[in-house]
């Protein structure tokens, strides 16, 4: 890991990429043509709406359209592979998220290499899940659940959007840290996931924000607590997970990658675009909706969360020895 980690740096300061001369000039004439942003689900969801999000603030600033292209499939590895096939000329980029970071241990031979074959150009986004239950569910914190956990082993399911997903991993890692049992019931999506939890049918989900909290202000489901190490100013008091289990912090989060070898100076024209357009008060407004927080600095500090990231679920998904569907 520790020669990828130096790779995958290498590759945010253009070291492989082409010869002086010719970046040079792709730089000064770039973007003379839309670029294309791909995402690897479907539209409507939080990758699609930060995508959307940057894609309009980086075409004003760029003056060239920014067209967001859905790619869903394989937890988002089609539309990896389509990026990393792309030309490294900055004209298709990547909405990565941490469902890239968790791919890297789940799938042995994705066809690609995460780390290797794409070079990191800005962060975006950080956001929480939130740790809900029924209403009718005994339990209203962290540490009541898990007493009740633990006085009924094996009696909570937890649902999920999916195997492999951070709503997924989140209830995982508390599982590790706090010694309880949980059954993993994954669905399709985490719409489907809220279905069966409002349903009684399942007891607890860590879902995002944006597709809980009118459930949680109607009162059909209870926030237990958010899983990010800060508690969300969507939701301001409730808090988070790591309030009771000191350690804890499990986040999703979204930035932007180019295909290795795009040209150091269109990455650092980017980058400077991608943090002048989270400097919008709008954009603030609208990732607080989601329940997130801008990230924004250099390629450097997300390369580093991105390896960070992976380390972590590598971890994780080694200890509960999660294998794809």
């Amino acid at each position: 890991m520790a020669l990828a980690r130096r790779r995958f740096l290498q590759l945010t300061t253009g070291a492989f990429a082409l010869p002086a001369i010719l970046r040079s000039a792709l730089a000064q004439t770039y973007p003379s043509r839309p670029v294309r942003i791909i995402v690897g689900f479907a539209a409507g969801g939080t990758f699609d709406i930060a995508a959307r999000l940057i894609g309009q603030r980086l075409s004003d600033r760029l003056g060239q359209p920014v067209v967001v292209e859905n790619r869903p499939g394989a937890g988002a590895n089609l539309a990896t592979a389509a990026v990393v096939r792309a030309p490294p000329d900055g004209y298709t980029l990547l909405l990565a998220g941490a469902v890239n970071a968790i791919n890297v241990t789940l799938y042995e031979h994705p066809g690609f290499d995460f780390i290797r074959d794409l070079a990191p150009v800005a962060g975006l986004i950080r956001f929480p899940n939130l740790m809900q239950v029924n209403a009718s569910f005994p339990a209203r914190t962290v540490s009541e659940f898990i007493d009740y956990a633990k006085a009924n082993p094996g009696g909570i399911n937890m649902g999920s959007g999916g195997i492999g997903t951070t709503q997924h991993l989140s209830g995982e890692l508390l599982k590790i840290m706090v010694g309880v049992d949980m059954t993993h019931v994954p669905y399709r999506g985490g719409a489907q996931a809220l279905t069966d939890l409002l349903g009684g049918r399942v007891q607890v989900a860590f879902e995002g924000i944006p597709v809980s909290i009118e459930h949680v202000r109607s009162g059909t489901l209870r926030a237990i607590a958010v899983t990010t190490s800060v508690r969300s100013k969507a939701l301001p008091d409730v808090p988070t997970v790591g309030e009771s289990v000191p350690g804890y912090e499990a986040s999703g989060w979204n930035g932007l990658c180019a295909p290795k070898n795009t040209p150091a100076e269109i990455i650092e024209r980017l980058n400077r675009e991608v943090n002048a357009g989270l400097a919008d008060p709008r954009i603030g407004a609208k990732f607080a909706e989601l329940g997130g927080m801008a990230l924004g600095g250099s390629p450097d500090e997300f390369a580093k969360l991105i390896l960070q990231d992976t380390e972590k679920w590598g971890r994780i998904i080694r200890a509960a020895n999660i294998k794809p569907a």
